[in-house]
């Protein structure tokens, strides 16, 4: 299952890795990518992964993120 999301507020590569680091270590995670240019947080998984915890994630590196939409594998 994929799931992307908006960052705010990333502005050099030290902000990606950050983000990318919090939101792989969520449970059920399988692989993160965040594009600085665009803002845009892809997440895969495996099954269902509750947004408020890769909010929380994204969080804790000091970010904002929201939900823009699922999709399937």
């Amino acid at each position: 299952m994929t799931t992307t999301y908006t960052v705010k507020g990333m502005t050099c590569g030290h902000c990606v890795s950050s983000v990318t680091e919090e939101v792989g270590a969520v449970p059920g995670v399988t692989g993160a990518e965040v594009d600085l240019a665009t803002g845009r947080l892809t997440v895969d998984s495996a099954g269902p992964i509750d947004d408020t915890a890769i909010t929380a994630a994204v969080k804790e590196a000091g970010y904002d993120a929201r939900s823009q939409q699922r999709g399937r594998p």
